[in-house]
């Protein structure tokens, strides 16, 4: 895994709405140090990533950086407890024709 992917993995999720513009602008700086394509494996590690909002539009760079992975990275329903986030995912690689509408 390259070094700018463990980096943003290593500071957890994404902040919320309420989280100082500093940080904010910090995060979303890390991930576009991150180039596209990542790896299976990058990919797996950023879903973790997601925070409860979409920090103003950084959760949305996310997304779109893990779709350029191989593969989509959910493959099975992540459930309807699950965050946000990872409905979206899921939804998108279905509806991309990537994993069978059940």
């Amino acid at each position: 895994m390259r070094p700018e992917v463990q980096t943003f993995v290593a500071d957890g999720p994404l902040p919320d709405w309420d989280a100082s513009e500093e940080e904010i602008d910090r995060r979303d700086q890390q991930l576009r140090a991150i180039q596209g394509p990542v790896t299976g494996e990058e990919a797996k590690a950023l879903v973790s990533c997601f925070g409860p909002d979409d920090c103003y539009g950084v959760a949305w760079t996310l997304l779109h950086l893990i779709e350029t992975g191989p593969n989509p990275v959910l493959t099975t329903g992540p459930g309807p407890d699950a965050n946000e986030w990872h409905q979206r995912l899921y939804g998108r690689a279905v509806n991309g024709g990537l994993i069978p509408r059940i």
